[in-house]
C-alpha cells in the first residue's frame, strides 16, 4: 500500500472489551505513509476500535502499535461534545489546533466547500442539523492536514455533490488516510488496498489494489478455500470408510487402521478457517400499537431559512397506516422537526396522548449508552418474557454474549439494529425515523425496508437514500425546501 516508509505498524496486536469476545487476536498489519486504506469487516468486527487503538484512547492487551515519530492523527468522529455544542463555528474549528493559526478564516472557507455546507463562523455548533453537524466534524478532521487521516462513514450525511467533493479531495491528498465506509463506489474512487477485519477468525487480512479488485481476490480466495475444503473433506470420508473396513478385520491389519487415523488427523489439520460472510439479518415484521385516534395533528412546521427558524402552514392528520417522507436539504430542519416533535415542543405539530411512539436518532442518543443491551431492550418490551428479548436481540445479530455488554460498546451498526429489535419489542403506534439507514450494513437495508413498506403504523422518515426509499410505501410527502 504505496511506496513510502511505514507511518503505522501493529505488531500481533490483541484486544477486546469485558464481557465480550475477542476483537483483535495477534493482528498484524503496516500502512505506508501516502496510502489510501480501506477498513472492512462485519458489524462488531472492531472496526471504530481499530481507530480508537491508533488515537490512544484505547490501549492493546498484548502485542505494540508504533507510529511514526511526529505523526499527526485526526478523526471526523460522529459526535458533537457538549462542550462543543456550545463553541460558535469559529471557536470549533480553532479548537482543533494547539497554537493560534491566525490565516484560519480562508482555511475554514476551503473545508466547507469540500463538505458543501454553508456555516457563519458565529453561529453557534448546537444551532445546525444533525446531518450539518456531521459534516463540520468531517471539516474539523480535514483543516487539520495530518499525517494520518481518520474517516469513519464520512459519506453518511453527504449528497452527490459533497461527496464529489471530498472524493476529489483525497485523491489529491498526498498523506494517509484511513477510511470506514460502506459506499463502494465512494471508496474505488481513491483507495489502494484494503485491511479485511474477519469477526469469526478475530484476524486482519490486508489486500492491495483498488476495492473492486480486492473484492473479486477475496471472493476468489473465498471459492479456493471452499474447494480446498471439500476435497479434503472427501479424501476424509473415503479414509475413515477404509480405516472402519481394517479396524474390524484385525490383526495386522489394525495397525493400518491406527495409521490411516493418523493421517486423517492430519488432514483436518490442513482444512482451513473459511471467511463466512457478512450474516445478513432474517426477514421480520414490526407489530404496531392498534390506536383509533390520530397518530400526529400537523397545523404548521418550523423550516430553516438564511439560519433563522420561520413556520410555514402544513395541514395534515397522520393516522394508523400513513407513512410520511420529509425532504429537503441539509440545514432546512429536518432532524430540528422530528426532535421537536417527538419532545412535544414542535409548536404547529402534536402526537396524540397515549400514542407508543419508536424514535430513531441518527446520533443513537435515545439509547442510554451506561446501561447494558438486555435492560435497553427490557424497558420498551410490553409484557415479554426473557425469551422473548433474548429471541428479538438474535433476530438482529445481537448475540448472547452482547447482552450483557453495555451499549457503548457496540459498533454504530449494531447500535442501529438494536434499535430495531426495540422497535420490534415496542411495537409503536408512530415510528419517526431520523437517517435510519446510517451505519447499516448494505445487506441488511432491504429486509429493513421490507419491514418498513409493510409497517401498519404511522410513521415519519427522513433519510438521504433515494434507492431505500424507493422500497417503501410513501403515501405523504413534506418537501420543506419548497415551501413557500
Amino acid at each position: 500500500m504505496s511506496n513510502g516508509n511505514v507511518i503505522i505498524r501493529f505488531n500481533e496486536v490483541s484486544f477486546g472489551y469485558k464481557h465480550t469476545k475477542p476483537l483483535l487476536e495477534e493482528a498484524d498489519f503496516s500502512i505506508r505513509e501516502g496510502a489510501k486504506v480501506t477498513i472492512m469487516g462485519q458489524n462488531g468486527a472492531g472496526k471504530s476500535t481499530l481507530f480508537k487503538l491508533l488515537l490512544g484512547e484505547l490501549k492493546p492487551l498484548d502485542g505494540s502499535i508504533a507510529i511514526e515519530k511526529g505523526s499527526t492523527i485526526a478523526i471526523a468522529r460522529q459526535v458533537l461534545t457538549r462542550e462543543q455544542l456550545e463553541l460558535t463555528v469559529k471557536d470549533f474549528f480553532e479548537s482543533m489546533f494547539d497554537k493560534k493559526v491566525y490565516d484560519i478564516d480562508p482555511k475554514i472557507a476551503a473545508v466547507l466547500e469540500i463538505v458543501n455546507v454553508k456555516a457563519p463562523l458565529e453561529r453557534q455548533m448546537k444551532t445546525f442539523s444533525g446531518g450539518q453537524q456531521a459534516r463540520l466534524l468531517l471539516a474539523s478532521a480535514l483543516i487539520q492536514e495530518p499525517d494520518i487521516l481518520l474517516l469513519d462513514e464520512p459519506t453518511n450525511n453527504l449528497d452527490k455533490a459533497g461527496i464529489a467533493h471530498l472524493t476529489d479531495y483525497l485523491k489529491a491528498y498526498d498523506k494517509t488516510c484511513i477510511v470506514i465506509s460502506h459506499d463502494a463506489e465512494f471508496l474505488n474512487a481513491f483507495t489502494h488496498g484494503v485491511l479485511y477485519l474477519d469477526i469469526f477468525t478475530r484476524k486482519v487480512e490486508q489486500y492491495t489494489g483498488d476495492y473492486y479488485k480486492v473484492m473479486e481476490e477475496i471472493k476468489l480466495r473465498l471459492e479456493r478455500e471452499r474447494s480446498k475444503n471439500a476435497r479434503l473433506e472427501k479424501d476424509i470420508i473415503n479414509r475413515k470408510e477404509q480405516a472402519n473396513f481394517f479396524a474390524q478385520k484385525g490383526g495386522k491389519l489394525r495397525n493400518i487402521a491406527a495409521t490411516m487415523r493418523e493421517k486423517i488427523e492430519e488432514l483436518e489439520e490442513d482444512k482451513v478457517d473459511v471467511r463466512r460472510d457478512d450474516k445478513t439479518i432474517p426477514s421480520f415484521t414490526l407489530e404496531n400499537q392498534d390506536i383509533s385516534h390520530p397518530a400526529v395533528r400537523f397545523e404548521s412546521v418550523g423550516i430553516v431559512k438564511d439560519h433563522k427558524k420561520i413556520e410555514k402552514k402544513f395541514d395534515l392528520i397522520l393516522r394508523k397506516k400513513m407513512h410520511l417522507l420529509i425532504a429537503g436539504p441539509n440545514g432546512i430542519g429536518k432532524s430540528t422537526l422530528l426532535e421537536s416533535l417527538y419532545n412535544g415542543t414542535a409548536k404547529g405539530a402534536k402526537i396524540e396522548s397515549g400514542t407508543i411512539v419508536g424514535y430513531y436518532r441518527q446520533d443513537f442518543s435515545t439509547l442510554d449508552f451506561d446501561a447494558t443491551v438486555y435492560d435497553v431492550l427490557k424497558e420498551v418490551a410490553i409484557e415479554a418474557t426473557d425469551q422473548d428479548v433474548r429471541g428479538a436481540a438474535a433476530r438482529f445479530l445481537i448475540t448472547a454474549d452482547l447482552l450483557g455488554s453495555k451499549v457503548e460498546s457496540l459498533s454504530e451498526g449494531q447500535k442501529g439494529l438494536l434499535s430495531f429489535a426495540r422497535f420490534m419489542l415496542q411495537k409503536p403506534g408512530l415510528l419517526i425515523l431520523d437517517e435510519p439507514t446510517n451505519h447499516i450494513n448494505f445487506r441488511h437495508l432491504p429486509i429493513i425496508a421490507k419491514a418498513l413498506d409493510k409497517y401498519e403504523g404511522a410513521m415519519i422518515i427522513v433519510s438521504h437514500m433515494p434507492e431505500f426509499i424507493k422500497q417503501i410505501r410513501i403515501d405523504e410527502e413534506l418537501d420543506l425546501g419548497k415551501m413557500e
